[in-house]
Parts: C-alpha cells; sequence; structure tokens
C-alpha cells in the first residue's frame, strides 16, 4: 500500500524522495503508450482514474507548467523534477498533512474514513498496478494497527510518515 500511495500524484513529498528507478516506474503509470513522454490525455486519464475533477484548462495550464521544453509533452526529466521540487514548496506540517489527507481521500473511495481492502484493489487496478486481491490484503494487515481490517487515516498517515523518512 505504501507503493501505491506513494506513485499517487498528490504525495510529491514521497516522490521528492524517490530514487531514479522508482521516479521511472511512477512516470511510467502516467505514460500509457509507452513512448517515454505523458500528454495531455494521458495527465488526463491518470488523474480521472485518480478521483481528480480537472477542468481541461486546469490540464493545459498544469502541463505548460510542467513542460519546460515547450514541446507539448513531459518528459522523464521534467516529471522527476517536478516531483523533487513539489516537496520544497510545501513544506509546512499543515500542507502536508493535507497532502496526506487529499491521498488518502484517493483511496478511500466511499468517504466512510477507512481504506478497505477492496478500495485499494479498485485503485490499483485503475492504476493498472498488478495486484491481486490478496496482495492488497497483505498490505492492509501491514498496516493496520487496530485491527479492524481497514486502514484509517492515523495508519495511513504513520505508515506514509515512515515511508517518507526513508
Amino acid at each position: 500500500m505504501a507503493e501505491a500511495a506513494a506513485n499517487s500524484p498528490s504525495s510529491p513529498q514521497r516522490l521528492q524522495r524517490m530514487t531514479d528507478p522508482e521516479l521511472e516506474k511512477v512516470f511510467a503509470q502516467f505514460d500509457a503508450d509507452g513512448d517515454g513522454k505523458i500528454s495531455l490525455s494521458e495527465l488526463s486519464q491518470v488523474l480521472s482514474a485518480l478521483g481528480s475533477k480537472s477542468s481541461s484548462a486546469d490540464l493545459r495550464l498544469a502541463m505548460e507548467e510542467i513542460d519546460s521544453d515547450r514541446d507539448g509533452f513531459i518528459s522523464l526529466s521534467e516529471f522527476a523534477a517536478l516531483c523533487r521540487s513539489s516537496s520544497s514548496s510545501s513544506s509546512s506540517s499543515s500542507t502536508n498533512e493535507a497532502d496526506l489527507r487529499d491521498a488518502f481521500c484517493l483511496y478511500d473511495q466511499d468517504r466512510n474514513g477507512l481504506i478497505s481492502v477492496s478500495e485499494l484493489h479498485k485503485v490499483m487496478t485503475r492504476l493498472n498496478m498488478k495486484c491481486s486481491l490478496e496482495d492488497c490484503e497483505r498490505m492492509v494487515k501491514s498496516v493496520d494497527s487496530d485491527g479492524d481490517g481497514n486502514v484509517n487515516f492515523e495508519e495511513f498517515k504513520k505508515m506514509m510518515t515512515a515511508t517518507i523518512n526513508k
């Protein structure tokens, strides 16, 4: 689960600490056609799968801000630069808490304050991450400190903080 949450676009503080191979893996999740660049439609598809309701104007604006060479695509180097710089602009603990809450909400599909095994599996499937229901059960069990079979926000926050500080 840590990997899935870390791969979430709304977890910039974790992305900043990723190694090049980890960033390449996240980049590949966005680069659906495997051509080595993220198009506007690929960016839109991934953000939609994560529940983002960005307008096409917002997406174009984001693309313009990220696309430093102005070729109409996000390259791996532009993606890496974005990920590595995002954390420095959101260093306050309240912003980090809000980022973690946003990431948590991506998984908490029914908005009941808990991430269930099935919710985790659905998000992983939408992100085209090969993960069985059993794998998701193991991930949830590994962070479920209260034993209820779900991940609450405090468990999620503790897990992500430990992951970020590695």
